[in-house]
């Protein structure tokens, strides 16, 4: 009889986790290390800001960055200074209305201009009869024409003066607005100007076509 051999089953050895490798978790620690680092440069290049920037510090062009709210306002800054720089102060046409009145007065009272003026024409009368002439010829020409000249000198102040008036009186209506509405006294002033260059020039109107007071004839003067 052959002697039998006892077989045992044995069970299969069961294969234990090898350790991890010190060398390749160095390796794979430093390649995660590396690839935050490129992540977070592209995050600066696209953003315009780090990762780790806090509100404030972005680019203008983030739509989530927030205004720097520490900073002071520039103090100097004046919106409406070029406006104030433009508008007129309204002095131009102040000035304006007081020559319209001052040019009135002179329409009306005569000025060294229109003394000259006759006087020149008196020269000239005298110059022309010295020979002999009429005597209406010499009133006409001694006398009629330095009244005549003396009226045109007037009439021209007075209508100066007229246009003037008019031209303070209306400015506030043409080109840039003023900073402040023009004064009573300004208007007032101007409307003087106006009347007195309106009278002189109807004053000298009747002087020089002898309308007011005739010149005297040769009957009268015999």
């Amino acid at each position: 009889m052959n002697p039998t051999t006892s077989k045992t089953t044995e069970a299969p050895a069961t294969e234990e986790p090898e350790a991890p490798d010190a060398t390749s978790t160095t390796l794979v620690k430093g390649a995660s290390d590396a690839s935050d680092v490129s992540d977070e440069a592209e995050g600066e290049a696209e953003g315009g800001r780090a990762p780790g920037d806090g509100p404030g510090h972005g680019s203008s062009a983030d739509p989530d960055s927030e205004p720097d709210l520490d900073s002071e306002p520039d103090l100097d800054f004046d919106p409406k200074g070029d406006d104030i720089h433009r508008a007129p102060s309204g002095l131009g046409a102040a000035a304006a209305a007081v020559v319209a009145v001052g040019l009135g007065v002179v329409g009306l009272t005569g000025a060294w201009p229109g003394r000259v003026a006759a006087e020149r024409e008196t020269l000239l009368g005298q110059i022309k009869t010295a020979s002999g002439g009429s005597v209406a010829q010499q009133i006409s020409e001694i006398y009629g024409d330095a009244w005549h000249s003396t009226a045109l000198v007037n009439g021209l102040f007075a209508f100066l003066a007229l246009l003037v008036g008019v031209f303070a009186l209306v400015r506030p209506a043409f080109g840039a607005p003023a900073r402040d509405p023009q004064p009573g006294w300004v208007r007032a002033v101007a409307t003087a100007g106006i009347a007195l260059g309106v009278l002189g020039v109807l004053i000298s109107v009747g002087m020089y076509f002898d309308l007011i007071v005739a010149l005297p004839t040769a009957g009268a003067a015999g």
